[in-house]
């Protein structure tokens, strides 16, 4: 490798399943990062990342021609052969998936790489690049350790499956990804988790967060069930499937009818009435997952001898498992990838194609991680914002960076829901105070009418608390930091209160019995997903916490993702204003503007906004 040419400027692709993206690293670092979902408006977009691709690039103000390499997030050559080996093996039953999904494969499928080639080439007069392509894993473990804060680290990742694999182990080390066990398709814990998310009626590869949230409503009752019939689990952490009661192998859903006969009776039809088997299914897939991962971090210690964990894959999401690792104390701390997806993917494969000095990983010694606090897509100057307002005649005022602190403070200390568009678009699937809608955590109707009369998603939804990170100690049980939002800790003691009923209480009226003292951000269960923001790496939202916390003595806000059910999280100042005006947010602060609801002009582009919202 040392004699290879250097290579610095790379951009990572990922495309064609979902979640496709596009990433630019360079000399100086990670320089931009993007989902496509966000400039086509496409929930999950899997399409070529052209727009996003255009957007990294005119970000670092360079062309197609000055990149030394593109890379790209998986094998097609290796996929397919895994489609085609698993389609064989159940044939016949496999002939009608095999029929409808087959044409695609022996087409543009495996030979994705010749296709983003030709993408590339039809969006320059110059020369192309070398394009390489790396495995799925390989790629989630690069994007995990690489940008890391650790000298070196055990690495764990999980997800549904990418060419082959499904769970490994690596052990990243002197700036490498070296890979020490895994697990193989269909042998998957995301698989398993997604059959459960199907099976209660959400949709799979993006209902999962439904399913970890319902969760807490329910009862473990069925994870003996699941242990015995389902899936056999090792020590180790390593499991095997019982493919009888899974469809996934041979038809395009997730359960069949031994699924059904297990679990008394068939799937929940989607967006009719949950009843207890879905919350008792719930917990009881939740309770086995966070058994699996635990195993496998015990196992990940042991083989690698690493006092830190790094993680990605999709079932890195899953920040209750996560928070249980964190305190377990297997490891000193652990570092999630907050774009753990398949968009991850793309940020892996470039940094894996960055050979020399490119790659050094620097930041490491100034003790913080590379991601730049995922801030890393677009942002807008307020002559760019001002320039919209003006053009689109919406009545604002302007004020300056602590002015609109303050004047937002004092609307959300007044009850008030404030939607918060500031600097770069995040990477990844969490808002973290950049694209964000917030309200106060302490009023207890904030949770029910934020998901109703703004979000308007399902009323069981948790939302998540964004703290000061020098006063996070007071309100969670949290002993690392977790400024991307990706683990779930308990609620402080001093903070939780008495239910103050002894009468039996389940299911959905759970949500009507205040918890704690920011009853808006408990969960059910007494936890909540929390993000700890420090003043270093995000001046302007730590300011406004502090502001708020000045007002109320509350260092704390609810931070949900600026966008409604159905919409992807917001971009531009156009997309946050439609956003604004759509739903019952009462004001808008984007840059240094305060919108006003009660100021803005009628708004009848679409009357009936809530029945074009796409269901999930």
């Amino acid at each position: 490798m040392a004699s290879e040419a250097p290579v610095s400027t790379v951009l990572g692709l990922s495309a064609y399943y979902h979640d496709s993206a596009a990433v630019l690293v360079g000399p100086g670092g990670i320089l931009a990062a993007a989902q496509e979902e966000r400039f086509s408006r496409r929930r999950h977009d899997p399409s070529f990342p052209e727009l996003a691709l255009r957007y990294c690039l005119d970000e670092a103000g360079i062309g197609i021609a000055d990149l030394d390499a593109v890379a790209y997030y998986e094998r097609p050559d290796l996929k397919f052969r895994r489609v085609m080996a698993t389609y064989l093996g159940t044939a016949p039953r496999s002939w009608s998936s095999f029929r409808e999904v087959m044409p695609g494969w022996l087409s543009w499928k495996r030979r994705a790489l010749n296709t983003v080639r030709d993408r590339l080439r039809d969006l320059t007069s110059g020369p192309l690049p070398e394009v390489r392509a790396f495995g799925h894993h390989e790629s989630h473990a690069a994007s995990a350790y690489l940008p890391s804060p650790y000298e070196s680290a055990a690495v764990l990742c999980v997800d549904g499956v990418g060419e082959w694999t499904t769970t490994s182990v690596w052990h990243g080390v002197d700036g490498n990804v070296v890979p020490v066990a895994e697990l193989s398709f269909p042998h998957s814990l995301g698989m398993l988790y997604s059959a459960f998310t199907y099976f209660c009626g959400f949709k799979v590869d993006s209902g999962e967060y439904k399913l970890m949230g319902l969760a807490p409503y329910g009862r473990p009752v069925y994870a003996p069930l699941i242990r015995e019939r389902l899936v056999d689990v090792k020590e180790d952490g390593s499991f095997r499937l019982d493919m009888r009661f899974f469809a996934f192998l041979y038809g395009q859903v997730m359960t069949g009818r031994a699924f059904e006969e297990l679990f008394g009776g068939p799937r929940r039809e989607p967006e009719s009435p949950l009843t207890q088997r879905e919350f008792d299914l719930a917990a009881s897939v939740q309770a086995v997952t966070e058994e699996i991962m635990l195993r496998l971090a015990r196992t990940a210690r042991r083989l690698t001898g690493e006092r830190h964990l790094c993680m990605a894959g999709g079932v890195a999401l899953n920040c209750v498992a996560n928070g249980r690792i964190a305190e377990a104390g297997i490891f000193d701390e652990l570092w999630v990838q907050p774009a753990a997806g398949d968009a991850g993917g793309a940020l892996g494969a470039a940094l894996l194609a960055q050979r020399g000095p490119a790659r050094a990983r620097t930041h490491v010694r100034s003790g913080g991680d590379a991601m730049r606090s995922s801030r890393l897509g677009p942002g807008f100057d307020d002559e760019d914002v001002q320039t919209y307002l003006d053009a689109s005649a919406i009545p604002h005022r302007r004020l300056g960076p602590e002015q609109i602190t303050r004047a937002v403070a004092e609307q959300l200390a007044e009850g008030k829901v404030v939607a918060w568009f500031q600097g770069r678009m995040e990477f990844g699937p969490r808002a973290l105070g950049a694209r964000s809608i917030l309200g106060d955590p302490r009023d207890p109707a904030m949770q029910s009418a934020m998901n109703q009369k703004i979000k308007f998603r399902e009323s069981f939804r948790p939302f998540a608390p964004a703290v000061a990170a020098e006063r996070a100690a007071e309100y969670f049980e949290l002993n690392q930091p977790s400024p991307y939002m990706l683990i779930v800790a308990r609620i402080a003691a001093q903070q939780q209160l008495a239910t103050g009923t002894s009468a039996q209480v389940d299911g959905l009226d759970l949500l009507k019995v205040a918890r704690s003292t920011i009853p808006a951000v408990t969960h059910v269960d007494h936890s909540a997903r929390v993000q700890t923001v420090s003043a270093e790496h995000d001046p302007v939202f730590h300011r406004l916490l502090t502001e708020f916390d000045r007002l109320t003595g509350c260092p704390v806000l609810v931070n949900t993702s600026f966008n409604v059910r159905g919409e992807p999280i917001v971009a531009t100042p156009e997309d946050a204003y439609r956003c604004f005006m759509r739903t019952n947010i009462d004001t808008l602060a984007i840059g240094g503007f305060l919108i006003e609801k009660a100021e803005q002009p009628a708004w009848s582009e679409n009357d009936n906004w809530r029945e074009l919202i796409p269901l999930d």
